[in-house]
Order: structure tokens, then sequence, then C-alpha cells
């Protein structure tokens, strides 16, 4: 076991120093793209202007005889797009697969100091992070790179769910954690076919009353997993995110789905199709309504916080006091980089 001292040294002769505190950047949405594709590409300027992170991606939906074309395309994207404000992340292809290496190698040493946050799919432990933060440090110190590359866990199967608070705390240089629903339920061997979102077979029904037709409810099948993956995440000081809601058409029920993940802790979510953008904009900054009664709140209790006070007959202490600086620090985060929420917000 490595001394805590060593925690945050360097993993390579030359690396830059590991970060001691994850920074935050508005990541409501990750929105993904083909660097392979030309059409894709060319839609990435506008893209940047509406997105907080856009996503090269290289594992799954990017075919084997694809491979090479995506990497090249994104290390191109890089070195000359303008991105503005927006992240660039990337998902790499999974620790097991013949690309990966060739993957990270390029991306680092020739795109190292535009990519923000490299996405790793399908870690089981704590184990996989390590392969790869000792690589990173080895490939930026080749580089020269000034600041380390974050790393970015997909949780997609039973195995990684087992080790998620592991897998949060094997790295200085772990930004955050995704569930990956489509996976885990392959590997779970649940009985969906649906990449996210609930589904009508599992559900509670009402008692029986006599004659009375019984009510059911569709019940949440990732509540369990968004709220382990959350608590480890907050645990850590990384930043937990939904995954892919596949029925693109359906935009209410990504809607709901998004919203759950907000309200139990998420930052954020992915987004595969520009409609689910501004869902995610909607869903992941806080209501207007409720930035204004968490401002009311702690006007009311003070800088400090303490003792209880009645507003609207309802009781407000130091927990509310907690809950409501919550919302109101993300309002203000999010409305210093969008005029229009700095409007809505009054700030």
């Amino acid at each position: 076991m490595r001394s805590a001292k060593d925690f945050f040294r360097p993993l390579a002769v030359g690396a830059p120093a590991p970060l001691h505190e994850i920074p935050w950047s508005p990541s409501r949405m990750i929105h993904f793209f083909d660097p392979s594709s030309a059409k894709m590409v060319a839609k990435v300027p506008d893209l940047a202007t509406k997105v907080d992170v856009l996503l090269g991606n290289l594992e799954d939906a990017i075919s084997a005889s694809n491979k090479e074309a995506a990497r090249a395309g994104l290390v191109k994207v890089a070195q000359t797009v303008d991105l503005g404000d927006c992240q660039l992340w990337t998902r790499v292809n999974d620790l097991g697969s013949p690309w990966v290496l060739d993957d990270l190698t390029t991306l680092v040493t020739e795109a190292g100091d535009k990519i923000d946050v490299i996405m790793v799919p399908k870690v089981e432990g704590a184990e996989d992070i390590h392969y790869v933060d000792r690589l990173l440090a080895q490939l930026e110190a080749r580089a020269g790179l000034t600041r380390p590359l974050m790393v970015h866990a997909i949780l997609e199967t039973a195995q990684g769910m087992t080790n998620v608070e592991e897998i949060c705390a094997a790295s200085p240089r772990m930004q955050g954690i995704s569930l990956g629903p489509a996976d885990l339920a392959a590997n779970r061997r649940m009985k969906t076919t649906r990449v996210g979102g609930g589904h009508p077979g599992y559900l509670v029904r009402e008692d029986p009353d006599g004659d009375r037709p019984r009510p059911t409810y569709q019940q949440d099948l990732w509540h369990y997993t968004v709220a382990r993956m959350v608590d480890a995440c907050a645990a850590n000081g990384i930043f937990p995110y939904y995954g892919p809601f596949g029925d693109i058409k359906d935009e209410l029920a990504c809607e709901d789905q998004f919203r759950n993940a907000y309200l139990l802790g998420c930052v954020g979510a992915w987004s595969l199709h520009p409609v689910q953008v501004d869902i995610a904009k909607r869903v992941f900054s806080p209501d207007p309504g409720e930035v204004a009664w968490a401002r009311r709140v702690v006007e009311a209790m003070g800088d400090d916080g303490r003792g209880a006070v009645m507003l609207d007959g309802k009781m407000q202490d130091d927990a509310t006091f907690k809950q409501c600086k919550v919302v109101l620090e993300l309002a203000g985060r999010l409305a210093a980089r969008d005029a229009d929420l700095a409007a809505a917000y009054g700030l």
C-alpha cells in the first residue's frame, strides 16, 4: 500500500504534479460526437457554443475499421478548432481492447494540452485506474505537459459497481463517474433491452380493495445504482453523471430520468442528440423559483446559518441552510457563464 504522503507526488519523472482538488466547470451535458465523421466534425464549432462538454468518442458506436480515423479526427479537432469555454473530453477504447494503448499514447502526446478529461469505459476496480494513472504520467512527461489530465470512469459492470468506492478514491486524477446503464444491465443479466430509463414491468401495485381496479406505479430501475454512485463520488470530492438515455424521441421520459439523477446529486448527463442538449441544460440548472427560495432562506438565517427561523410556515435550520447554499452556489457558477440564467436568477 502506498503511503498517503506519496499520493500527490508525480508517478513519473517530469510529469506534472497531481491535482489536490478537482476543478469545477459546468458539465450539465456531455455531448458525444464521432470524430471520424466529417459531417459531425463540421458541426463542432457551433456545438461548442451550446454545450458544456464535447466528447470525441473512440469506443462504442465507432466500428473497428474506423478506430484510427476517429483517433486522428479527434487530434485534428483538438489542434485546430477553437472551442472557447467548452471542455473537450474523449472516451477511449476499453482497457482490454487492441486500440486503447494507441488512443492514450496519441492523444496525450499530440493533443494533451487541449484535452480536459479522458473517459475510461468498463472500469472494474482501482487497479484499472492505477494502470491509466501511471501511463498518463509517463506520457505527460514525454509530452512536456504542465497540467495533469483528469480521468473519468464509466460504471458498466457489476464488478465495477461493487468496487465503486475504491474506484473513486484510486487517483487524484479522478474527475467523476458516469453510469453506463445498457452494459451494466447486460452484465447484471437484467431483463431489459432499453438504454436507461424505466420499464413498465418494474412496478408496484396497490393492495386489493373490493372490485376497484388496482393502480400500478412504474418504478426507477436505476435508483439504487445512481444513489450509491453519488455517495461514492461525494465522499471523494468528484462528480457523478447519469449516462445515456437511448430513446431519442421520448423527450419527456428523458427529462424525467435526467431530473431524477439531478435531484439525487448528479451534475450532468450524456447527450446523444441535439434535442437532449436543451433537456440537460434545463434539468441540471436550478429552477429560478428554487433559487429565489434558497436566497430567502439564506438571507433570513444570516451568514452562519445558526439557529432556526420560520418562513411561510416551514422551519428552516442549519441543515436547510446548507441545502440552500448548494443551490445558490450552483446557480451562481452557472450564471457567471450564462447571461440568460443570470437574468432568470436575478444575479
